[in-house]
């Protein structure tokens, strides 16, 4: 399950151990974190990391597949914390240790950076692989992160990106040796945290405006 701990003014957020798919309790267990980290006015900044292979395969299929009759309130649960982090009142970064598939990407999208472990583990958008369209919430929201040909090379292609590659094609901002990565991501964030925070959430709500709209229209 996600854990939270604090070093000063940087908040780390483990997802955990395992695949860190999007079970229900597990998004209820990040919420929960993301409350304690946007709480009060001191200042803040926010690191998400996993601590075993995957940094997030995202949708929990298995779940997914046995609740048939919860499903359109399984996939509006996951907007509203794509939609949270991407407008989140604090500086935010990705530090994408290992895997990130699907809505695990789409989660690292949602960061305002994002470091990748350089050497092992693939940023990939599978959906055309899976026969699993983009809902227009996430699709508004990768690409509002992406150029248009970048957005083509991950979204229609399936493609796996290992660390250099997810750079070069603008996925993530840096990588990083594995050992250096949590240092690296909060270093990155430290020195904005901070940042007025009703500023910060005016600014990403302006300029993501149209995916926050999609995001959470999706559920209404």
């Amino acid at each position: 399950m996600p854990t939270l701990t604090t070093a000063g003014a940087v908040h780390v957020l483990d997802f955990g151990s395992d695949e860190n798919r999007f079970a229900p309790t597990w998004l209820e267990e990040v919420h929960t974190h993301l409350d304690t980290v946007t709480a009060g006015k001191e200042p803040a900044a926010l690191v998400t990391i996993g601590s075993g292979k995957y940094y997030s395969n995202g949708l929990d299929l298995d779940w997914f597949t046995s609740h048939p009759e919860e499903a359109g309130k399984y996939v509006t649960s996951i907007h509203e914390l794509l939609a949270r982090v991407l407008a989140l009142p604090v500086p935010t970064i990705a530090a994408v240790n290992g895997h990130a598939f699907g809505g695990g990407a789409m989660l690292a999208m949602a960061h305002d950076f994002r470091i990748m472990r350089e050497d092992r583990g693939y940023f990939c958008f599978p959906e055309a692989d899976i026969n699993l369209p983009f809902t227009p919430g996430m699709a508004a929201l990768v690409q509002a992160k992406l150029t248009p040909a970048a957005a083509v090379a991950s979204m229609t292609t399936g493609s796996r990106f290992g660390g250099p590659q997810a750079k070069a094609l603008g996925l993530v901002d840096a990588t990083a040796a594995l050992e250096d990565l949590p240092t690296a991501a909060a270093e990155r964030v430290a020195p904005l945290a901070g940042k007025d925070r009703g500023t910060l959430a005016a600014i990403k709500s302006t300029m993501f405006g149209p995916a926050l709209t999609a995001l959470r229209e999706a559920g209404n």
